[in-house]
C-alpha cells in the first residue's frame, strides 16, 4: 500500500475514533445530541484530502532538511502527531463547508443535503413547532462551531509530541493565522455578493481574487504546506520557497472551482450545473464577465445573478453570456499561469524528491480536478 493511502486511512480512523469517543460524551448528556456528531462524522466521510495530503507531503519534504536531527523514535512520535495534524485540518475544513453552504444557501454539498437543510427536513418531518429554515440554520452554525473546537482539540493533542516547544509554537501560528484569515475571506465573499451592483465594476476582480486569497487559497494549500513544514523544522527559506508554491496554486484551485461551479457536470461535481449563479456568487468569472459587458447588459446580468431564483432558462442565459464575454477562456489562461508560477516555485525548492514528485503530483490533480 502507498504511503500516501497509509495516512488517507490513518486520518480516517482518527476521525473515526474522534467522532466515537466525542458522540458516547454527548449521549450522557441527552440522546437528542447524537444527531450533531453523525452529521459531523458523514461530513468527514468524503473529500479529496488536498489539505491533508500537503500538509503531510510538506513535512517529509523538509524532514531531512532540517536544522536539527530527530532519532528514529522521535520520527515515530512526528508521524503519529502528523496524523493528527492532518486529522484537524480536515475538520476544519468540515467546519468551513458547513458554514460556507449556510452563507451561500446551497442545498447540496457532494450530492446529498447540505447540513442545514439535513436539519431542517428534520425539523420539518417531524412536525415541530417554529420554522424549520430556521431550525436548519441554527443547527448548522452550531455544528460547524463544534467542527472548529474540535480542530483546535485535534491539533492541540498532535502537536504534545512536537520535538520542541519552538516547532509547536510555530505551529500553533500557523494554524491561528489559517483560521482567522479564513473568516476574514468569509465576510469579504459575503459582502461582495450584496454589495456588488453599488459598486465600481472596474474593482471587481481586484475585490474577487482578494477573497480567493483569503477565503480557499491560503487555508486548502499555503497554510497546510506551512504547518507540514513548520513541524519539520524548516528553515524561514524553505517557508518561503513552500508559500510561492502554495498561493499560485491555491488561487488556480478555486478559479477551477469556481468554473466547474458555472459550467461543472453535476454528476461529478455534486451539485447542480449553475449553482453560482443561482447564489449570486462574485466569483473572478463573474466579475471577468462584468468587466466586458456594455452598461445595459450588465445591468441585466446584475439583475439576474442578484435574484436567487433562477429558471434554467436565465442559467443558460448567464451561461452564454460569460463564454460570450471572453471570461471563460481568460479564467482558463489565469489557471494556466498560475499553473506555471507554483510549479516553477516547487521546482526552486531544496526539498526532497520523493516528496516533491508526490507535492508537484498533488498539484496537478488540484489544477485538473472536475469536481
Amino acid at each position: 500500500m502507498s504511503e500516501t493511502k497509509v495516512l488517507l486511512e490513518l486520518v480516517q480512523r482518527q476521525l473515526d475514533e474522534f467522532c466515537a469517543s466525542r458522540k458516547d460524551e454527548f449521549l450522557a448528556i441527552s440522546p437528542d445530541l447524537g444527531i450533531l456528531v453523525d452529521y459531523t462524522k458523514d461530513l468527514l466521510a468524503g473529500g479529496k484530502r488536498f489539505r491533508a495530503l500537503f500538509c503531510y507531503w510538506a513535512w517529509v519534504a523538509c524532514l531531512d532538511a532540517a536544522s536539527f536531527g530527530q532519532d528514529h523514535a522521535q520520527r515515530t512520535k512526528s508521524a503519529e502527531a502528523m496524523v493528527g495534524i492532518s486529522a484537524a485540518l480536515e475538520m476544519f475544513h468540515g467546519a468551513a463547508l458547513v458554514h460556507d453552504d449556510l452563507l451561500d444557501q446551497s442545498d447540496t454539498r457532494r450530492g446529498v443535503p447540505a447540513i442545514h437543510k439535513r436539519f431542517e427536513y428534520m425539523h420539518d418531518n417531524s412536525g415541530w413547532a417554529g420554522s424549520p429554515e430556521r431550525f436548519g440554520q441554527a443547527g448548522s452554525v452550531l455544528v460547524g462551531d463544534l467542527m472548529l473546537a474540535w480542530s483546535s482539540e485535534l491539533f492541540g493533542n498532535a502537536l504534545l509530541k512536537s520535538p520542541s516547544t519552538q516547532i509547536e509554537s510555530a505551529c500553533r501560528d500557523e494554524f491561528s493565522k489559517m483560521r482567522v484569515e479564513v473568516m476574514a475571506g468569509q465576510y469579504l465573499d459575503v459582502l461582495e455578493e450584496n454589495a456588488a451592483p453599488t459598486r465600481d465594476v472596474e474593482g471587481a476582480v481586484g475585490r474577487a481574487n482578494r477573497v480567493i486569497l483569503y477565503k480557499t487559497a491560503k487555508y486548502s494549500i499555503e497554510a497546510p504546506l506551512l504547518i507540514g513544514a513548520a513541524f519539520a523544522g524548516a528553515d524561514p527559506a524553505t517557508l518561503r520557497g513552500l508559500s510561492a508554491f502554495g498561493i499560485p496554486l491555491g488561487m488556480a484551485f478555486q478559479l477551477r472551482d469556481d468554473i466547474l461551479g458555472v459550467f461543472g457536470d453535476s454528476s461529478i461535481t455534486g451539485k447542480p450545473t449553475g449553482d453560482d449563479l443561482r447564489e449570486g456568487k462574485r466569483t473572478v468569472l463573474v466579475a471577468l464577465t462584468r468587466e466586458a459587458l456594455m452598461p445595459s447588459v450588465g445591468k441585466i446580468f446584475d439583475e439576474l445573478l442578484s435574484s436567487r431564483k433562477l429558471e434554467d432558462e436565465q442559467i443558460a442565459f448567464l451561461q452564454q453570456t460569460i463564454k460570450g464575454s471572453g471570461a471563460l477562456s481568460k479564467t482558463e489562461q489565469m489557471i494556466e499561469e498560475l499553473a506555471n508560477e507554483s510549479l516553477s516555485a516547487l521546482d526552486m525548492l531544496e526539498i526532497d524528491p520523493t516528496a516533491k514528485l508526490q507535492l508537484r503530483e498533488l498539484a496537478m490533480r488540484v489544477i485538473n480536478r472536475q469536481a
